[in-house]
Protein backbone atom coordinates (compact mmCIF):
# COMPACT_ATOMS: atom_id res chain seq x y z
CA UNK A 1 0.00 0.00 0.00
CA UNK A 2 0.94 3.65 -0.07
CA UNK A 3 0.68 5.66 3.13
CA UNK A 4 -2.08 6.09 5.67
CA UNK A 5 -3.11 9.76 5.67
CA UNK A 6 -4.54 10.98 8.97
CA UNK A 7 -6.60 14.17 8.96
CA UNK A 8 -7.99 15.70 12.12
CA UNK A 9 -11.09 17.78 11.46
CA UNK A 10 -10.90 21.56 11.50
CA UNK A 11 -11.57 23.72 14.54
CA UNK A 12 -14.91 23.70 16.35
CA UNK A 13 -16.01 25.91 19.24
CA UNK A 14 -15.24 23.12 21.69
CA UNK A 15 -11.86 22.18 20.25
CA UNK A 16 -10.95 25.86 20.66
CA UNK A 17 -12.12 25.94 24.28
CA UNK A 18 -10.61 22.56 25.17
CA UNK A 19 -13.95 20.86 25.93
CA UNK A 20 -14.02 17.12 25.32
CA UNK A 21 -16.16 16.48 22.25
CA UNK A 22 -17.28 13.05 21.15
CA UNK A 23 -20.94 12.64 20.16
CA UNK A 24 -21.89 16.34 20.37
CA UNK A 25 -22.19 17.08 16.67
CA UNK A 26 -20.72 20.57 16.37
CA UNK A 27 -20.05 22.34 13.06
CA UNK A 28 -16.69 23.78 12.08
CA UNK A 29 -15.96 27.38 13.00
CA UNK A 30 -15.03 29.85 10.27
CA UNK A 31 -11.38 29.13 11.05
CA UNK A 32 -12.11 25.40 10.93
CA UNK A 33 -13.55 25.74 7.43
CA UNK A 34 -10.45 27.65 6.32
CA UNK A 35 -8.26 24.95 7.84
CA UNK A 36 -10.18 22.32 5.87
CA UNK A 37 -9.85 24.22 2.58
CA UNK A 38 -6.13 24.62 3.27
CA UNK A 39 -5.79 20.84 3.08
CA UNK A 40 -6.45 20.86 -0.68
CA UNK A 41 -2.88 21.78 -1.75
CA UNK A 42 -1.40 19.45 0.88
CA UNK A 43 -3.30 16.52 -0.60
CA UNK A 44 -3.12 17.51 -4.27
CA UNK A 45 -0.07 15.41 -5.10
CA UNK A 46 -1.27 12.31 -3.25
CA UNK A 47 -3.01 9.45 -5.01
CA UNK A 48 -5.78 8.66 -2.54
CA UNK A 49 -7.59 5.46 -3.40
CA UNK A 50 -9.97 5.36 -0.43
CA UNK A 51 -11.26 7.85 2.14
CA UNK A 52 -12.90 6.73 5.36
CA UNK A 53 -14.60 9.42 7.45
CA UNK A 54 -16.17 9.64 10.90
CA UNK A 55 -19.96 10.05 10.78
CA UNK A 56 -19.83 13.36 12.68
CA UNK A 57 -20.48 16.63 10.85
CA UNK A 58 -17.11 18.21 11.69
CA UNK A 59 -15.25 15.32 10.03
CA UNK A 60 -17.58 15.02 7.04
CA UNK A 61 -17.37 18.76 6.34
CA UNK A 62 -13.59 18.68 6.61
CA UNK A 63 -13.43 15.87 4.04
CA UNK A 64 -15.74 17.78 1.72
CA UNK A 65 -13.78 21.06 1.89
CA UNK A 66 -10.48 19.19 1.53
CA UNK A 67 -11.67 17.89 -1.84
CA UNK A 68 -11.73 14.22 -0.85
CA UNK A 69 -14.15 12.43 -3.15
CA UNK A 70 -16.62 9.67 -2.23
CA UNK A 71 -15.70 9.42 1.46
CA UNK A 72 -17.18 6.39 3.19
CA UNK A 73 -18.71 7.02 6.60
CA UNK A 74 -17.25 4.57 9.09
CA UNK A 75 -18.72 4.46 12.62
CA UNK A 76 -15.53 3.02 14.14
CA UNK A 77 -13.78 6.32 13.30
CA UNK A 78 -15.92 8.25 15.80
CA UNK A 79 -14.17 10.03 18.65
CA UNK A 80 -13.46 8.47 22.06
CA UNK A 81 -16.74 8.30 24.00
CA UNK A 82 -16.03 10.63 26.92
CA UNK A 83 -19.06 9.54 28.97
CA UNK A 84 -19.73 12.01 31.79
CA UNK A 85 -16.83 14.18 30.61
CA UNK A 86 -18.54 15.23 27.38
CA UNK A 87 -18.24 19.02 27.09
CA UNK A 88 -15.93 19.23 30.13
CA UNK A 89 -12.34 20.51 30.03
CA UNK A 90 -9.36 18.72 31.54
CA UNK A 91 -8.87 21.68 33.90
CA UNK A 92 -12.41 21.24 35.27
CA UNK A 93 -12.07 17.46 35.61
CA UNK A 94 -8.88 17.88 37.62
CA UNK A 95 -10.63 20.11 40.16
CA UNK A 96 -12.07 16.91 41.64
CA UNK A 97 -9.59 14.37 40.19
CA UNK A 98 -6.20 16.12 40.35
CA UNK A 99 -4.24 13.17 38.94
CA UNK A 100 -6.72 12.26 36.21
CA UNK A 101 -5.22 11.09 32.90
CA UNK A 102 -7.50 10.13 30.02
CA UNK A 103 -4.90 7.77 28.59
CA UNK A 104 -4.67 5.55 31.64
CA UNK A 105 -7.83 6.28 33.63
CA UNK A 106 -10.46 6.50 30.92
CA UNK A 107 -13.61 8.47 31.75
CA UNK A 108 -16.43 8.57 34.26
CA UNK A 109 -19.57 6.70 33.23
CA UNK A 110 -22.10 8.73 31.27
CA UNK A 111 -25.74 8.11 30.25
CA UNK A 112 -26.83 4.72 28.96
CA UNK A 113 -26.46 5.74 25.31
CA UNK A 114 -22.96 7.17 25.95
CA UNK A 115 -21.43 5.21 28.84
CA UNK A 116 -17.84 6.17 28.01
CA UNK A 117 -14.92 4.10 26.75
CA UNK A 118 -11.72 2.77 28.24
CA UNK A 119 -8.39 3.16 26.41
CA UNK A 120 -8.58 -0.54 25.56
CA UNK A 121 -12.03 -0.19 24.00
CA UNK A 122 -10.86 2.70 21.82
CA UNK A 123 -7.80 0.62 20.92
CA UNK A 124 -10.05 -2.23 19.78
CA UNK A 125 -11.87 0.13 17.41
CA UNK A 126 -8.54 1.38 16.08
CA UNK A 127 -7.46 -2.20 15.46
CA UNK A 128 -10.64 -2.81 13.45
CA UNK A 129 -9.94 0.25 11.31
CA UNK A 130 -6.36 -0.89 10.71
CA UNK A 131 -7.61 -4.33 9.70
CA UNK A 132 -10.00 -2.68 7.24
CA UNK A 133 -7.15 -0.55 5.90
CA UNK A 134 -4.94 -3.59 5.37
CA UNK A 135 -7.73 -5.41 3.55
CA UNK A 136 -8.38 -2.41 1.29
CA UNK A 137 -4.66 -1.91 0.61
CA UNK A 138 -4.43 -5.30 -1.10
CA UNK A 139 -6.67 -4.05 -3.91
CA UNK A 140 -5.45 -0.44 -4.03
CA UNK A 141 -1.81 -1.10 -4.81
CA UNK A 142 0.37 1.93 -4.05
CA UNK A 143 -2.52 4.36 -3.52
CA UNK A 144 -2.86 6.08 -0.15
CA UNK A 145 -5.79 5.68 2.23
CA UNK A 146 -7.13 8.75 4.05
CA UNK A 147 -8.83 8.73 7.46
CA UNK A 148 -10.72 11.89 8.47
CA UNK A 149 -11.54 11.76 12.15
CA UNK A 150 -10.74 13.09 15.61
CA UNK A 151 -7.76 13.86 17.79
CA UNK A 152 -7.84 11.25 20.54
CA UNK A 153 -9.04 8.45 18.30
CA UNK A 154 -6.36 9.11 15.68
CA UNK A 155 -3.72 9.29 18.40
CA UNK A 156 -4.74 5.84 19.63
CA UNK A 157 -4.76 4.57 16.04
CA UNK A 158 -1.25 5.93 15.53
CA UNK A 159 -0.07 4.08 18.62
CA UNK A 160 -1.66 0.82 17.51
CA UNK A 161 -0.21 1.18 13.99
CA UNK A 162 3.22 1.46 15.62
CA UNK A 163 2.46 -1.67 17.71
CA UNK A 164 2.23 0.34 20.93
CA UNK A 165 -0.45 0.26 23.63
CA UNK A 166 -3.54 2.49 23.24
CA UNK A 167 -2.28 4.66 26.12
CA UNK A 168 0.82 5.45 24.07
CA UNK A 169 -1.38 7.74 21.99
CA UNK A 170 -0.51 10.26 24.67
CA UNK A 171 2.84 10.70 22.89
CA UNK A 172 1.32 12.14 19.71
CA UNK A 173 -0.27 15.60 19.49
CA UNK A 174 -2.53 16.19 16.48
CA UNK A 175 -3.55 19.73 15.56
CA UNK A 176 -6.92 20.69 14.09
CA UNK A 177 -6.96 20.75 10.31
CA UNK A 178 -3.52 19.16 9.98
CA UNK A 179 -2.25 16.17 8.00
CA UNK A 180 -0.11 13.37 9.38
CA UNK A 181 1.14 10.26 7.58
CA UNK A 182 1.94 6.72 8.60
CA UNK A 183 4.11 4.49 6.44
CA UNK A 184 6.91 1.96 6.61
CA UNK A 185 10.69 1.95 6.60
CA UNK A 186 12.53 -1.33 5.95
CA UNK A 187 9.26 -3.13 6.48
CA UNK A 188 8.54 -1.59 9.90
CA UNK A 189 5.72 0.89 10.71
CA UNK A 190 6.83 4.50 11.15
CA UNK A 191 5.43 8.03 11.35
CA UNK A 192 6.47 9.71 8.09
CA UNK A 193 4.93 13.14 8.77
CA UNK A 194 3.19 14.82 11.69
CA UNK A 195 0.94 17.90 11.79
CA UNK A 196 1.60 19.17 8.28
CA UNK A 197 -0.10 22.47 7.47
CA UNK A 198 0.27 25.31 5.00
CA UNK A 199 2.78 28.05 5.86
CA UNK A 200 0.98 30.96 7.52
CA UNK A 201 1.44 33.33 4.57
CA UNK A 202 -0.33 30.85 2.26
CA UNK A 203 -2.99 30.03 4.83
CA UNK A 204 -3.79 33.73 5.22
CA UNK A 205 -4.49 33.93 1.49
CA UNK A 206 -7.31 31.37 1.69
CA UNK A 207 -10.72 32.99 1.71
Amino acid sequence: MGELILIRHGETEWSRSGQHTSWTDLPLTELGERQARALVPLLAEREIGLTLVSPYLRARRTAELAGLTAPRETPDLREWDYGAYEGVTTVDIRRTRPDWNLWTDGVAAGPDEHPGESPQEVGARADRILAEVRAAASRLGEADIALVAHSHFLRVLTARYLRLTPASGELFQLATGAVSRLGTEHGKPVVTALNMALPQRLFDAIA
